[in-house]
């Protein structure tokens, strides 16, 4: 991945990321300010419930005691204490006092708990409200929460219980109102909110005591895990619960439960208020709407000012890395164009004096090698020639001294002479003939050429000599790679290369080894190892091993793996050397599967072993 992609990618990224996080945060707050709201709402919603059946109680407490205080009431109760008294004739005297005082539940009980008169269930007059007479005090109990049997119904009403003051014996007076539809009809209701009470309160669920608007059946049932909860609990405290109504989030609605217990603390009923969440839902959605707008235009604005930003940060980069494959390939008089004087212009003009001062210290270096080369190539070519010179003169001052012979003598001397000076004439013609096939090492001419082949072939060369007989005995083993890719390359060149690499490895084993050779694809280039078992070399050896003119032989130019070195670099490949000294040494070679500018031209037969004489051989690889 490029420089330039990735900053595009950090660039939208981090646009990306910055909406994302801003559009996170504005719908969480949004979302805890709702639901602050809503809280304060409902908070609001109950505390006028409370209020309401406050107000409703203490009112119905004023209307039970202005029953009490009537002086029908006190005529009731007197008679009611006479014995044989006729109480029938007041059966209808609780739907009056009803009536009157705008109470749904009236009664009129003895001091004994029977019910004289019932405005709301006329059966039970006869019968006995032992918990009226349960309690000896009623002047100070406010009003309370009553489940109401009636012959239709069973209903959930706020009484109070109250006493006729001026008789001897107790005459109760039971009245209420009923918490329906008309008293949540009396709640003031904020938009979005709804109220809704449940009367029923046996085991089974019963929808049709979920009193409410706009409430079906199959709604009321989904409270019904809500009411059984509160039922289980000894003493049970409001909870909030949400209701999805359908797959539509908008639909939702939260119901705060409020238990309402009755006198003893039982629960009797609960009050459910709702609010829906729809306002939230479409706020949300209309939050992510607009982030994803302004996201969408971010990224548009932030992809165009992120590849103008890159282009111009990348173009100067891309520029400085031209040029540095440019000073890789040896154009060490490459310039960059600055641009600015800011830090990319400050890199270029540091490239530039790089490049400048590279040059300089490159026509030093090159004058340096220059004479450093000529001193050697001097230095060898004295060694070289001074051998075979020092015969040479000894036999010419022998040719001058046998003058003096007879004839028989000086023929002797003479054919003796002629035949040193001949021998020592061909060595430097050998000489000589090596180090001008060292200068004049060609160009590689490329064709398709299987290193497996060319590689079998060299070691084909030496066949007879692995097992000569008096000569220890070296074991080949071949470890070729098959299939192994096909490479650009110059097989006489690389036949030579493993030529000198076989027979390098066969002097470094005299007392005889083991030869491996190795082929393998390794990252796109094809490998070959030569290795040996001989005695090694020291790491100071190994280091100096490719230079000119350098040998650990003791008969050697020191050309045989300078060559190979100059083949393999004209085949843009590498060669490296590792030894252990006891334990033997392996050079690998490396080189790339296809050359700059080849365009598969065609596969050449690798060349077939030369008939080479060892002591050519060993020539080639000193």
């Amino acid at each position: 991945m490029s420089f330039r992609t990735k900053l595009l990618l950090v660039v939208l990224l981090t646009i990306f990321a910055s909406v994302s996080v801003v559009a996170y945060a504005v719908t969480y707050y949004t979302r805890s300010e709702f639901e602050a709201m809503d809280a304060q709402r409902t908070e609001a919603l109950v505390a006028q419930f409370r209020k309401e059946y406050a107000q409703r109680g203490e009112e119905i407490v004023r209307q039970v005691e202005n029953i009490a205080n009537a002086e029908i009431t006190l005529h009731t109760a007197l008679d009611a204490e006479r014995p044989n008294a006729d109480l029938s004739i007041y059966v209808n005297d609780a739907n009056g006092a009803a009536q009157d005082h705008a109470l749904d539940l009236v009664e009129l009980v003895n001091y004994d708990g029977t019910v004289i008169s019932s405005a709301q269930n006329p059966s039970r007059v006869g019968y006995k409200n032992e918990w009226v007479t349960a309690k000896s005090d009623w002047s100070d109990v406010p009003a309370f929460l009553k489940r109401e049997e009636t012959p239709t119904e069973v209903a959930l009403s706020l009484c109070a219980v109250r006493i006729q003051p001026n008789v001897p014996k107790p005459f109760y007076i039971i009245g209420g109102r009923r918490l329906d539809k008309n008293f949540l009809a009396s709640l003031v209701l904020p938009a979005g909110m709804r109220a809704l009470i449940y009367t029923n309160l046996d085991p089974s669920f019963a929808a049709a005591s979920l009193l409410g608007e706009n409430m079906d059946t199959d709604q009321a049932e989904r409270f019904a895990p809500l009411v059984q909860h509160l039922q289980k609990e000894s003493q049970p405290q409001p909870l909030v619960r949400t209701i999805e109504w359908s797959s539509n989030p908008a639909d939702a609605e939260t119901f705060h439960a409020i238990p309402l217990p009755g006198q003893n603390n039982e629960l009797l009923g609960v009050f459910f208020v709702g609010s829906s969440r729809k306002g939230l839902v479409l706020l949300t959605e209309r939050i992510l709407k607009s982030a994803a707008a302004v996201a969408a235009a971010a990224l548009f604005v932030g992809l165009i000012v992120s590849f103008w930003i890159s282009a111009r940060i990348t173009k100067p980069v891309e520029e400085l890395a031209e040029g540095a494959r440019e000073v890789a390939t040896g154009r060490w008089d490459t310039r960059i164009e600055v641009r600015g004087i800011d830090e990319i212009g400050q890199l270029a003009i540091a490239f530039n004096d790089m490049t400048r001062t590279l040059a300089s210290q490159k026509e030093r270096l090159l004058q340096t090698e220059r004479v450093a080369a000529w001193r050697e190539l001097a230095r060898r070519l004295a060694h070289e020639l001074r051998n075979p010179l020092f015969p040479m003169q000894i036999t010419v001052e022998n040719l001058q001294k046998a003058r003096r012979l007879d004839a028989r003598q000086f023929l002797e001397v003479f054919n003796e002479s002629t035949a040193t000076l001949k021998a020592e004439l061909a060595n430097l013609n050998t000489i000589v003939g090596r180090f001008s096939d060292f200068s004049k090492m060609p160009a590689p001419k490329f064709v398709r050429v299987n290193v497996n082949e060319v590689l079998r072939n060299a070691l084909r060369l030496f066949e007879p000599q692995f097992t000569a007989v008096g000569k220890p005995t070296i074991t080949k083993e071949p470890f070729l790679a098959d299939p192994l890719p096909e490479i650009d390359a110059d097989p006489d060149l690389l036949h030579r290369a493993f030529q000198n690499l076989v027979l390098n490895a066969m002097d470094a084993m005299p007392a005889g080894g083991t030869l491996t050779l190795r082929t393998s694809e390794h990252s796109g280039n094809v490998r070959i190892e030569v290795a040996d078992t001989g005695k090694g070399l020291a790491p100071e050896e190994c280091s100096r091993l490719f230079t000119p003119y350098y040998t650990t032989k003791q008969m050697g130019t020191g050309l045989g793996l300078a060559i190979i070195q100059s083949v393999v670099s004209d085949h843009h490949g590498t060669i490296s050397v590792t030894s252990e000294e006891g334990r033997g040494t392996t050079f690998r070679i490396e080189l790339p599967q296809r050359q700059p500018g080849q365009k598969g031209k065609p596969r050449e037969p690798a060349p077939e072993p030369k008939k080479d004489t060892p002591s050519t051989l060993a020539a080639a690889s000193d």
